[in-house]
């Protein structure tokens, strides 16, 4: 099977590639390459690259491929406030124009990577099911993946399958490593620091899962049978992942022994939601099969750092804050406003 992975040079993308591989895909990736080198480790390659950014994808660039996964997007909230009109352009307008694309080109399926945050600010007293979303979304970023699962919905055929996955929030060691979210910040400040400091109470709900899970949802996703996801949202974690934020805080000093906690409560943060994974642990039981949790990631995190060295400056610095990255780009010019290579 030929697959074609938009954002491949990102954070899940990095990983997936290397799953992909070693079950024997051609994989092409299909990558603007901001993030091309920001690497605390050497990445698997795909079998073939383009760089080019997804706004001006043609059908050409399509034909020949099985399958679509669609991971490119200006990915996490504050990364989604950056521009809003630029964020609803590319994780908006962008996969659309995709979707339509792969399906005039003859493409089978068109695996979407949409996200947890369209629930927003929810009720926590029940887990939310996948029919509980909506346009509920504080931020930008939520919103443009609730609209666009709405648009990919209606393309949904019997010659071309729609699957969209909503990760929680992921985490775990990849070869492009964010810091920007949110159990991985934990563990890298405190192993860069010897503190963890909250800055809410640590109250607010938050499900994650970690990044091999995760892009093995998305092949799932590729291998299960058509009616099994066939035009299908699916929530990704693994059972009773529906963690506080001190609960991640307090996994983060057992992964880095000696670290001090304090939760100052200065910052009150609205989102906060718990989430159902029964769907995907049951409709897809004999093809997605979750094997981390937080003090498992951990270690693992923990273990990378030591491996290269990993330092306070990393930590703060671009090479793992998306955001830091994309102003980088654009103060030196490299990028334009409209966030397009110069």
């Amino acid at each position: 099977m030929k697959i074609l992975l938009t954002g491949n040079l990102g954070y899940i993308g990095s990983v997936l590639t290397d799953i992909l591989k070693k079950k024997g895909y051609f994989v092409r990736g299909f990558d603007t390459g901001y993030y091309a080198d920001n690497l605390v480790l050497e990445a698997i390659l795909p079998n073939e690259q383009i760089f080019w950014d997804i706004r001006n994808v043609n059908k050409k660039q399509l034909e020949g491929f099985d399958a679509i996964i669609h991971l490119a997007a200006l990915s996490n909230d504050p990364l989604g406030e950056f521009d809003a009109n630029l964020t609803n352009e590319i994780n908006y307008k962008a996969t659309v124009n995709l979707a339509k694309l792969a399906k005039e080109a003859g493409i089978k399926r068109f695996i979407y990577s949409s996200s947890q945050s369209m629930y927003g600010v929810a009720d926590t007293s029940e887990e939310l099911t996948e029919d509980k979303a909506g346009p509920f979304g504080v931020t930008e970023y939520a919103k443009t993946k609730w609209s666009a699962e709405v648009e990919l919905k209606k393309m949904n055929s019997d010659k071309f399958t729609v699957v969209c996955l909503r990760p929680s929030t992921v985490f775990g060691a990849s070869p492009r490593l964010r810091c920007d979210i949110v159990f991985n910040n934990l563990v890298a400040s405190a192993y860069t620091t010897g503190k963890i400091e909250i800055k809410s109470d640590g109250t607010p709900w938050r499900p994650v899962v970690h990044v091999l899970d995760v892009s093995n949802a998305f092949v799932a996703a590729i291998e299960a049978p058509i009616e099994l996801v066939s035009g299908e949202s699916f929530n990704v974690g693994i059972p009773n992942v529906n963690y506080t934020v001190r609960d991640l805080a307090e996994a983060a000093q057992r992964a880095v022994s000696g670290s001090t906690l304090v939760f100052t409560g200065e910052h009150n943060d609205p989102r906060t939601y718990r989430v159902s994974f029964n769907k995907i642990l049951t409709v897809l039981k004999d093809y997605y099969k979750p094997e981390w949790n937080l003090d498992k990631g951990g270690i693992e995190l923990v273990e990378l750092f030591k491996k290269v060295n990993f330092t306070e400056d990393q930590f703060r610095n671009r090479t793992c804050n998306r955001l830091q990255q994309i102003k980088f780009l654009v103060d030196s010019k490299k990028l334009n406003s409209n966030l397009v290579w110069n």
